[in-house]
């Protein structure tokens, strides 16, 4: 194994600033070496923060940094990066190097991590490390070690080479590997004081930092041993030597401990379990087995309420082992018929079937997983059940009486053309009856619980709705407001979704709700409402949301009456965010922050006011800066990325507005080369998909992928379009046409776009808008289409063999935006249909598609080529194989990114063809390596 050696933890960043007279043009290499950083994670006390630095393609690094930027290191090879919660220790798994990774095997590299502390920059490394976990409190770590060959495994290994039987092989018993426990370490990081444990499969830290729950099992051992923290003292509280222990929990007090456990010599796939129940302070247990026809398996999950009040369980209605199929026994067997028809290879699709083959084929690995929720009251010992086969989901809160359950059941079937309902329901929890709320509510729609379960709040027909639960009386809260609540912008033919809810007050006296641009407040107990943005963003186009609100794991956050709050507003006239403060209770908003960027807040400490966000443009990284959250202005910048574009003259961006050909305003994105000239008009690269103004501050995406770099382009002579497209329901393609039309002639009369060399790509949705365009209009000369939907008619029925669901709803309901059955509008299946005008393209295409994708079926591809090609069109088809809807391996990112480029340098700046787009390329078989 190999030992990575770090760099000092104590050096800054540093990157070297040329002089602009050295800047160059951005190559492929740039892009692969260039660091995006990762998601952040902040120490629970907010004075820590860790982040993984990673290039496109090389190796990655992590970056420590105390949040007033007093401290800061880094990791070399470091990701995965978790933070203590007192910020006085950071982990980091060790990749290996790039090669490393190209060229072995998973199992044959190294897994260490590597723990650093804050304090004192000191680092210790663990080699065989298979997972970790930290303490709530931050003050212990347990690492969990890769199983390694015991000296039976390792005879028995050696025996298999040799051919010769092992003494123990025919005593010891097969055994599931996941029955099988693993080494871990247990460290006080104060002390370093450690201990290790033998054969751990599960463990669990309390919350109130006393204890830590261990599973442990191997043949004829099975236990399950509570760790004191404080002295690192080990103690049995139960023990067996035929049942497998499986799940675990522990209340956050330690007061209770949860398992379940099992007949281990049967196999895991049929193993029925029985619940246990521990009081640790008495060491009184209790067993809980199949009653009213709930039982347990090996997936029946576990967790305690956060008042130790209740434990959550999951139960299944029967347990069984897997079905076999009969095998040939003897001469008889291979003629019977009943025997021989068992073999066959057989899926019968039934008409009245709840789900299509495919979607059962793809679920059916997490329905063999599936439980259903129950509860036990702990103080009263009485298990209710609160999901079962007709209502199966029940959403996780720590109501203490009432949750919400959903149901897909009855609509599975219209899944496939109507897209996605569920009914509502609030469950009882102490009695488990089910109360049907809402029937047939998009599941895009669910309602909105209360912290104390008094009411329900959700959206329905553009109105917002109240549910009292002790009255059942449900009030329409906005049905006096002209503000409409719907989404404005909705261009589905379906009904238009509301905008969302805001957090709930912490004591059920009001509920916040979102509009299109402001934020209200309404009193559950009045039912009236104001907006707590005072009508600002509507005045000023500008967009108020709530960020940075603390909140628990799985727990919603909520606030409270006279709390200020933060809020990140996005201006639809300039595209940029500025934080804004408001209070809870009162009317307006107070500007924080200014400029033109983008702001993304990334994290909030738990408990603190720290918080982590970014700020971007096109020509500025997305840095990290830390504040405090009630002075984010004034926040520190503690990453500093952006010196990697030192090297190159970097674009610009800027907001272009035109109207389309119905006199419908509409914006876009206008990036202009590095050393743009006025007067100069340059080679236009058009890239779409919806919406794309938005796009206006963002820093480009420093990958090779399915989208062209635009950094590379523009530092390589191209202008970049991104317009936004706006649809009419029955006419996608046209309505796409009419508003790229429109946007191109823009930047052409503003002189920045060569009339003669535009080009336009797109990808899956707009790589169907793409090939349309070019049926339409000769105003761009190069088209480069990424999976696109060719024939509508076809794929209507088509499979998208990700989720196994049919496309038909994607047609009726959703993205294509047709609004009827094929065989009830077939003329606007063929008019939308880019290859029933195939004979009319005059543009060159390039037609990229995987040929495993997962979305849209490939042979959409193969019937845009072969009618190009029936009608003498310039057409060449890249078929990447093994490939889904993005390409995931690098070799082929790589390639596609290089061929794009050089298809739009040889048809928009004269560049000499390539050999593979003037000759092709001849199907070959290369020699297999060893």
């Amino acid at each position: 194994m190999k030992v990575f050696n770090l760099i000092p933890l104590a050096l800054c960043l540093s990157f070297s600033v040329p002089s602009f007279a050295t800047q160059r043009a951005l190559t492929i290499d740039d892009i692969m070496q260039f660091e995006t950083l990762q998601q952040p994670v902040i120490s629970d006390n907010g004075k820590v923060i860790a982040v993984q630095a990673t290039p496109d393609r090389g190796d990655s690094r992590a970056l420590v940094r105390f949040s007033d930027n007093s401290k800061r290191y880094q990791i070399d090879h470091g990701s995965n990066v978790k933070v203590s919660a007192d910020g006085r220790f950071v982990l980091a798994d060790i990749e290996p190097p790039l090669f490393d990774r190209e060229t072995e095997k998973s199992d044959d590299l190294p897994h260490s991590v590597v723990l650093l502390a804050t304090d004192s920059g000191t680092t210790q490394q663990f080699d065989e490390v298979e997972s970790t976990l930290f303490g709530d409190n931050g003050a212990y770590l347990l690492i969990k070690h890769k199983p390694v060959k015991d000296d039976e495994d390792a005879a028995q290994a050696l025996a298999a080479k040799t051919n010769e039987p092992s003494t123990d092989e025919q005593t010891k018993p097969d055994v599931d590997e996941k029955d099988v426990g693993t080494n871990v370490t247990l460290i006080k990081l104060a002390t370093s004081e450690q201990i290790t444990l033998n054969n751990v499969t599960k463990f669990a830290f309390d919350k109130a930092g006393n204890y830590v729950a261990v599973l442990q099992n191997k043949h004829q051992v099975h236990q399950m041993s509570l760790v004191k923290l404080e002295s690192l003292t080990s103690e049995i509280l139960y023990d067996s030597n035929s049942e497998q222990l499986e799940s675990l929990a522990i209340s956050p007090d330690g007061r209770f401990v949860a398992l379940t456990k099992g007949d281990a010599s049967v196999a895991r796939y049929g193993r029925e379990h029985s619940l246990l129940l521990l009081d640790t302070d008495t060491k009184k247990s209790q067993i809980y087995r199949q009653d009213n026809g709930w039982s347990y398996n090996q997936y029946s999950s576990l967790q305690f309420s956060k008042d130790n009040q209740r434990l959550f369980v999951g139960r299944v209605a029967s347990v069984a082992q897997q079905a076999q199929l009969p095998k040939y026994n003897d001469a008889a067997d291979v003629v019977n018929p009943e025997i021989i028809t068992a073999q066959k290879q057989l899926r019968i699709w039934h008409g009245d079937d709840p789900k299509i083959k495919p979607q059962e084929v793809k679920e059916y690995a997490k329905e063999l997983k599936r439980t259903y929720l129950a509860v036990l009251h702990l103080q009263t010992n009485n298990m209710v059940q609160l999901a079962d086969e007709s209502v199966p989901d029940v959403a996780y809160g720590e109501q203490r009486d009432y949750l919400v359950a959903s149901s897909d059941v009855p609509y599975q079937k219209m899944i496939t053309w109507a897209g996605f309902y569920r009914d509502v329901y609030l469950v009882d929890l102490n009695t488990g009856n089910k109360q049907l709320i809402l029937a047939q509510q998009p599941s895009d729609s669910m309602p909105t619980l209360s912290p104390h379960a008094k009411f329900l709040a959700y959206f329905k027909q553009g109105g917002v709705y109240l549910f009292d639960i002790s009255s059942g009386r449900s009030i329409n809260l906005t049905h006096n407001i002209s503000t409409p609540f719907a989404d404005e912008d909705h261009d589905y033919p379906i009904e238009a979704p509301g905008y969302g809810f805001g957090p709930w007050l912490g004591d059920d006296s009001g509920i916040t709700v979102y509009d299109k641009y402001d934020m209200w407040q309404f009193d559950t107990s009045s039912h009236q409402g104001f907006m707590l943005t005072k009508g600002d963003g509507r005045k000023s186009k500008t967009q108020f949301r709530v960020v940075g609100l603390a909140k628990e794991k799985r727990l919603p956050a909520v606030i409270s009456q006279g709390q200020k709050i933060l809020l990140q507003g996005y201006s639809h006239s300039t595209k940029a965010d500025t934080f804004y403060r408001a209070t809870v209770g009162k009317q307006g908003v107070t500007a924080l922050t200014e400029g033109d960027s983008k702001l993304t807040l990334l994290a909030r400490s738990t408990d603190a006011d720290t918080v982590v966000f970014s700020k971007q443009r096109y020509d500025l990284y997305p840095d990290l800066y830390s504040a405090n959250i009630n002075n984010v202005q004034n926040a520190i910048q503690i990453t500093e990325l952006d010196t990697q574009r030192n090297d190159f003259a970097w674009g610009r961006a800027e907001l272009v507005h035109w109207r389309d050909g119905d006199g419908v305003k509409m914006d876009g994105v206008l990036i202009k080369p590095a050393n743009y000239q006025v007067g100069k008009a340059y080679p236009t690269m058009v890239y779409f998909y919806r919406f794309m103004s938005d796009r206006l501050h963002a820093f480009p995406d420093m990958k090779l992928n399915h989208r062209p770099n635009f950094a590379w382009y523009a530092d390589n002579g191209y202008a970049i379009f991104l317009p936004d497209i706006r649809f009419e329901i029955g006419y996608p393609g046209i309505s796409s046409v009419k508003a790229l039309t429109a946007g191109v002639q823009k930047i052409i009369e503003m002189g920045v776009a060569d009339p003669n060399a535009v080009g336009i790509q797109g990808h899956s949705w707009g790589g169907y808008q793409s090939a349309y365009a070019v049926t339409q209009t000769n105003i761009f000369k190069a088209v480069v289409t990424g999976a696109p939907v060719s024939n509508m008619t076809s794929a209507y029925s088509g499979i998208r063999h990700g989720s196994g669901l049919a496309r038909q709803f994607q047609y009726e309901t959703g993205q294509s935006r047709i609004g009827a059955s094929l065989f009830a509008a077939p003329q606007k299946y063929v008019e939308n249909s880019p290859i029933f005008y195939a004979d009319r393209i005059q543009t060159p295409m390039m037609i990229m598609f995987g040929d495993k994708d997962d979305a849209v079926p490939w042979e959409q591809g193969v019937e845009l080529y072969l009618a190009m090609r029936r009608a003498g069109k310039d057409v060449v088809f890249l078929q990447y194989q093994d490939e889904p809807h993005h390409l995931k391996k690098y070799p082929n990112k790589l390639d596609y990114s290089i061929k794009m480029k050089q298809y739009f340098d040889h048809y928009l700046k004269g560049a000499p063809a390539p050999t593979w787009l003037s000759q092709g390329e001849a199907y070959q078989e290369y020699k297999k390596a060893d």
